[in-house]
């Protein structure tokens, strides 16, 4: 009974604080800021990292660098520029912090002192930098940049070349091959290359030849500095047909350039993001099977040097292994692994494969070991927890948050928690669904409800603070993010089954959930809406042919017309997989098609997409207003003419949060007024 008094104690404490508090509001999203990876000094006794700050009246942002002692104490801004300063990294030394910085000429490195002094301009190359590594030796580091092949490291030739193309009488994009065209830029001959470069001599090109090094990754670790400073391993595709394979492969290659090896070459499929252990004897990475299947499960995977030998270390683990670090005595790895949406931390000893979990704290984005081996510091979130920076021993215990940027808008506004729901689909798996209730939410008080469907599609919504989790319960919706089949962290066999059947079991999966959430008695059945991005979007377009029992819909960045969408898009080895083959080989394309399905829309529908997206690209979007259009559905189309598959947060993302709002409420009756659109796009759009 006393057990059960001070539940009901916390409880109704709980939803009094929670009644104390303000709706969370679109502005209140951007006064969030965002805390970047901790990078501890060689020493252990700092950590630097950037924070970035959003502006939603000026459209803009800005990053800067701060620095604390390794228990919190001490936290300093480093920097305080108008342009912005962010992924800072140490020297060899730990007397000076390395960042990049668009202060000058685009992206460059810049040093600053740790013990004061005024910050250097280290680079000056008309490419730019991508990102860099520092040698754990000495004042040397790499980097990547976009050059043309024949230049290299020549940066005249470099600049002589981008300005003959870009001042010309024609303006025109010319190709010979496929994956002309990525995500939102086009190569126009350019490749993604390695360079060293140190104080006395001029870049060299480590990576020479036509093809990218390291190969596009979103995320992950392209390269990797040796303990010796006097080589490293990175990560490129070789292969003709680049645009056709997620094959690729890691090379060793020496600092003068002089020496090159393939070491994963018998593998057809991703092995990639090296890392070196200390001793130097292994190189760990992450590796698949499967060629041409980019959602295969990815395992944990070490390279003995002296013997060539791999071993794959996570056999057992049927889940994705996410980024990893070696311990200091190199006989174990730490690493994080996407489990029931959560990103544990695991403990693998090499010799046994043994694993143990170190902890779950919901959502980690990043983490770092101390060089002694006793302490982790990490990023974390979850969904009513923006990111921080966090530590505890190396056994998962000590727990101790070191941050606290985020807590005044924590302190004033409600940040929704979630419940987790496990629903029975006829697809024969419960699915896990996360439901937010509104602020102040009255059970006694029927709502309006929104369902989210995640894009990759493979995939996962996690237990992590986003946008979307807040904005729309702090307007008055129940949120709901089911995670279908084809989500990642629930099983390999789970996140495969999406493939090839693409308006199957996952529409049974949304449509199982929609009617179990219908069924709650504060959930209003005849005011239920749906949204989606990317196959979300795909999934949105899908049901508009399908069902009638969402009053709306918001379809984003979504795939329509399969066929048109393989002619399109960039990697082409993402359809050959998940719609088995070509239009040309498979009747896939036409089976699981939206386009096909015309006569059968009803239901009002907001369209968004973006003029720069190549890999879904925006034609999808017209194509299906178009069909609404003819249909006589009531919908409108928003093209954010300057962004690609992820709109900018800052300068687009609050139009895509109003418009949403606006067309819920409209359809959904929300408890706000409609908003004015007409308004909101000549404010945020044209101004």
């Amino acid at each position: 009974m006393k057990k059960l008094l001070i539940i009901f104690s916390v409880i109704l404490f709980s939803i009094t604080i929670s009644a104390q508090k303000r709706a969370f509001t679109i502005a209140d999203l951007y006064k969030i800021k965002g805390v970047g990876s901790p990078q501890i000094s060689p020493d252990g006794k700092q950590i630097v990292f950037s924070v970035t700050e959003y502006f939603l009246e000026k459209g803009k942002s800005n990053s800067e660098i701060y620095l604390m002692n390794s228990d919190g104490s001490d936290l300093k801004r480093m920097t305080n520029n108008k342009s912005g300063d962010f992924s800072p990294v140490w020297a060899y030394d730990g007397k000076n912090i390395l960042f990049l910085s668009t202060r000058n000429n685009g992206v460059q490195i810049w040093s600053l002192p740790v013990n004061g002094g005024e910050a250097k301009q280290i680079t000056d190359l008309s490419t730019g930098v991508n990102d860099l590594a520092t040698s754990p030796l000495s004042n040397q580091y790499v980097i990547s940049t976009d050059v043309f092949p024949n230049c290299g490291a020549n940066d005249d030739c470099n600049k002589e070349i981008n300005e003959t193309m870009g001042n010309g009488p024609v303006q025109a994009h010319y190709a010979k091959s496929l994956l002309y065209r990525h995500w939102t830029t086009w190569k126009d001959g350019r490749r993604s290359h390695i360079l060293f470069l140190n104080d006395d001599t001029s870049p060299v090109d480590l990576t020479p030849g036509d093809f990218d090094a390291p190969a596009f990754s979103l995320g992950g670790r392209g390269y990797a500095f040796s303990p010796n400073g006097k080589e490293i391993c990175y990560v490129s595709n070789h292969d003709k047909k680049e645009a056709e394979t997620s094959n690729k492969d890691l090379y060793i290659v020496s600092i003068d350039g002089k020496n090159t090896k393939n070491i994963t070459d018998e593998n057809e499929a991703y092995d990639g993001d090296p890392l070196y252990s200390p001793d130097g004897k292994y190189i760990a990475y992450r590796m698949q099977r499967t060629p041409n299947y980019e959602s295969d499960r990815f395992l944990l995977v070490i390279y003995e040097k002296s013997t060539g030998k791999k071993t794959v270390l996570t056999e057992s683990f049927d889940y994705w292994v996410d980024d990893f670090r070696w311990a200091p005595d190199s006989k174990s790895i730490y690493f994080m692994g996407e489990v029931n949406t959560h990103t544990p931390i695991f403990k693998i000893d090499i010799a046994s494969k043994n694993i143990l979990q170190i902890m779950d704290v919901k959502t980690i984005n990043s983490f770092e070991i101390s060089s002694d081996g006793q302490w982790l510091y990490f990023s974390r979130r979850s969904i009513n927890e923006p990111t921080e920076i966090w530590r505890s021993r190396a056994d998962g215990s000590n727990i101790k948050k070191l941050t606290f940027f985020n807590k005044e808008i924590e302190d004033q506004v409600d940040i929704r928690p979630a419940e987790v729901m496990w629903i029975n689909s006829p697809s024969g798996r419960k699915v896990q669904t996360f439901l937010i209730k509104p602020h102040n939410f009255d059970p006694n008080k029927k709502y309006p409800l929104i369902l989210n469907v995640h894009g990759g599609p493979q995939g996962m919504w996690a237990d992590a603070f986003r946008g979307d989790w807040q904005v729309y319960p702090g307007a008055g919706y129940v949120l709901a993010f089911p995670n279908p089949h084809g989500s990642s962290s629930f099983g390999q066999d789970y996140t495969a089954q999406i493939s090839g059947d693409w308006g199957g079991k996952v529409y049974q999966d949304v449509m199982a959930v929609t009617d179990s959430l219908a069924n709650l008695p504060y959930v209003d059945s005849d005011r239920m809406g749906a949204m989606g991005w990317s196959y979300g979007g795909y999934m949105m377009m899908w049901l508009e042919g399908h069902t009638d029992r969402f009053k709306a819909i918001v379809s984003m960045m979504g795939v329509y017309n399969l066929t048109a969408m393989y002619g399109a898009t960039e990697e082409l080895w993402f359809p050959e997989w998940d719609l088995k083959g070509t239009p040309w080989t498979s009747d896939l394309y036409q089976k699981w098609s939206p386009n096909n399905f015309v006569s059968n829309f009803k239901t009002p529908c907001l369209v968004i997409s973006g003029e720069q997206d190549f890999r879904v690209p925006y034609t999808m979007s017209l194509e299906f207003f178009t069909g609404l259009q003819k249909m006589n559905v009531p919908s409108e189309l928003i093209i954010f003419k300057n962004d690609g598959h992820w709109p900018s947060f800052i300068k687009s993302m609050p139009l895509y949060y109003n418009a949403h709002l606006y067309w819920f409420n409209k359809y959904l009756g929300g408890e706000k007024a409609p908003y004015d659109m007409d308004k909101m796009v000549k404010n945020q759009v044209f101004k």
